[in-house]
């Protein structure tokens, strides 16, 4: 299969340049306000603010969550991702699939007591093999956020991107709670579509075994503006909020374990597949 870029993805774009130094302040970040990437990252999220709609998502959970796209294994779908190139980090050229057993190692370094949580951290971006289907990359990759209703401040680029959205001006979807109901739970939210949800769903119907905790990883790792910045409590109900604590120490790893040094995939690969094999085995529908 030929290599596909899918554009910038702005959850990688401003990682360390791991080329200039091998260690970066942490505030130092996801910048959205310069950088030499800018201007792709600000045109991804133009599209993805005008075009995830309501409806938009609708359609994309009948596309997709029926989980009738192509069958594969775990691990094969986890090398897929070097078939990807990443135009939002033009000075790494490693493969993706090394963000993944980075950010798997460095939890298994911390937790090496909870092998679900290690594996969640392998497999978080497999989502993401819908660009290799010709997903556009604002509709695979970046922060999400609820649709239906009202889009909060916290959102990157809030006050510049969402111009076109017909949702932002209709005022069946644009108020607080749009059409949830207060505290309905964010299992109950329609979140805009990306590799989070879809990765989700894939879980969800393939039975896999991997503990709640880890499925609130997996479906809200890129909902930044509720586990970095507490938008969106008014949604939440108590399960939401005894699992964000999960979500928030997963979001250290995804963010700050790439480094220069590379973790040997072949010589890792027999333990993650054990951990597959627990909880995700066999041929999977994707």
């Amino acid at each position: 299969m030929a290599a596909i870029s899918i554009g910038p993805d702005p959850s990688l774009a401003y990682r360390p340049n791991l080329m200039e130094k091998e260690s970066k302040d942490k505030e130092d970040y996801r910048n959205f306000e310069s950088g030499s990437l800018i201007d792709r990252v600000f045109n991804t999220y133009k599209l993805m603010h005008t075009n995830q709609t309501l409806d938009f998502v609708k359609r994309k959970h009948s596309e997709w969550s029926g989980c009738s796209h192509s069958q594969m294994g775990m691990m094969e779908a986890i090398m897929s991702l070097d078939q990807l190139v990443d135009e939002s980090d033009p000075d790494v050229d490693f493969p993706n699939s090394f963000h993944a057993f980075q950010t798997a190692e460095g939890i298994r370094k911390e937790h090496p007591d909870k092998d679900w949580f290690q594996l969640v951290g392998l497999i978080h971006d497999v989502g993401k093999i819908m660009a290799l289907a010709g997903e556009p990359q604002w509709a695979v990759v970046g922060d999400t956020f609820p649709v239906g209703c009202q889009f909060q401040n916290s959102i990157v680029f809030r006050d510049t991107t969402f111009l076109e959205n017909p949702d932002d001006k209709n005022p069946a979807v644009n108020s607080k709670y749009g059409i949830y109901e207060p505290n309905c739970g964010l299992d109950n939210v329609l979140m805009s579509w990306g590799h989070d949800e879809y990765l989700y769903r894939v879980m969800k119907f393939n039975n896999c075994k991997i503990p709640e905790e880890g499925l609130y990883m997996i479906r809200f790792h890129s909902f930044y503006p509720w586990h970095s910045h507490g938008d969106y409590m008014h949604l939440c109900n108590e399960k939401d909020l005894s699992m964000l604590p999960w979500v928030t120490e997963f979001n250290k790893f995804d963010l700050y374990t790439k480094t220069t040094d590379m973790p040997d995939v072949e010589k890792l690969k027999p333990y993650y597949q054990s951990l597959i094999d627990k909880y995700c085995p066999g041929v999977l529908k994707w």
